[in-house]
């Protein structure tokens, strides 16, 4: 059996950086993921995608943030169980976990951090009949290399972040780009929009608003939407690509049904330490739900930070806790 200080379930953004907090304070961590390498949905699903909103980086392409993050864990050397779910946990008589994997590897440690972002995951569907048919022939709900994209015609649909960056960032690589949504207000970052705003208004980018996609065409591959607007009626487009962004759809899968408090495939924790209602469990990211939740890599960082604090003193209830800044010691003197 692996014996750790802090078993991590999920190895994304907040898991890896829940391993460079435990390490300050010489708390030894395991991560456990579904995926098969570490770097969660940003290295399964966008690892080309930039993002705007990480301290110190104007941008970063979110496989390259992975990338930073393992090098700033590394001194810490954490275990990894990668590829395996996390199925099972049971209490043992010293109050400490005992986590078992699809696979049965067997996990003990006194406190379990649950890092899992949204779960178990699926890309939510616009209601097109035949949209099946073109899926890998045209089709896409998740963006992994925009290399793809270069110098073809590309649609993408949604009115949040992804759709918004995607359509910023493929201006400069597509041969044609449109971006449809369903509403004239857009739910993503007003600088995102102020931006698509200003690419619409020099023609860099096709902007159709009360508009949705309602359906596709093709012989074995995509060569046109069709495009209903409220105003101007229904319109035929070629393209070589329709990528709908509108999410994904969040599972928690065997999460659920560890008698955690759940809200809406949330976990509810206490923001005062991002603690659940079994005690030495944590949920950290965006798997969990609080009042004022924004679901923000950097809020994760924020919750990690705190979590560990608490975790400390659970492990180690009769130590004292010396909290030590990084830029006055490094890294090497924890």
């Amino acid at each position: 059996m692996i014996q750790t200080d802090i078993l991590i379930i999920g190895a994304g953004p907040c898991g890896l950086f829940t391993v460079f907090e435990a390490g300050l304070l010489k708390l030894r961590c395991h991560l456990v993921d579904s995926l098969p390498q570490a770097g969660g949905q940003l290295t399964e699903i966008y690892p080309k995608k930039p993002i705007y909103d990480i301290p110190g980086f104007p941008s970063i392409l979110a496989g390259d943030l992975v990338d930073n993050l393992m090098e700033q864990i590394a001194p810490f050397k954490p275990g990894f169980t990668l590829g395996e779910r996390a199925e099972k946990i049971e209490r043992l008589e010293d109050d400490s976990f005992k986590l078992t994997t699809s696979k049965g590897t067997e996990i003990n440690a006194p406190v379990i951090a649950i890092a899992g972002g949204l779960g178990c995951f699926e890309p939510r569907k616009p209601p097109i009949s035949n949209i099946v048919d073109f899926e890998d022939k045209g089709v896409e709900y998740i963006i992994k290399d925009p290399e793809l994209y270069r110098d073809k015609r590309v649609v993408i649909a949604g009115g949040g972040d992804s759709a918004l960056d995607w359509t910023i960032f493929l201006a400069d690589v597509a041969k044609e780009i449109s971006l449809v949504h369903r509403r004239k207000s857009f739910r993503g970052a007003l600088d995102s929009v102020e931006k698509v705003m200003e690419l619409a208004h020099a023609g860099r980018v096709n902007l159709l608003t009360d508009a949705q996609v309602t359906g596709l065409q093709g012989n074995g591959k995509l060569t046109d939407v069709v495009i209903k607007q409220k105003e101007q009626g229904e319109l035929i487009q070629s393209t070589d690509h329709f990528v709908p962004l509108f999410g994904l759809s969040p599972k928690l899968g065997p999460i659920g049904e560890w008698g955690l408090a759940i809200d809406r495939s949330a976990i509810e924790v206490d923001t005062v330490d991002y603690s659940t209602n079994v005690e030495g469990i944590y949920a950290i990211g965006d798997i969990n739900t609080y009042e004022g939740k924004l679901k923000l890599i950097l809020c994760g960082f924020h919750e990690a930070t705190i979590m560990v604090q608490s975790a400390f003193k659970r492990i180690y209830p009769d130590k004292k806790l010396s909290f030590k800044y990084t830029t006055v010691n490094g890294v090497e003197a924890f």
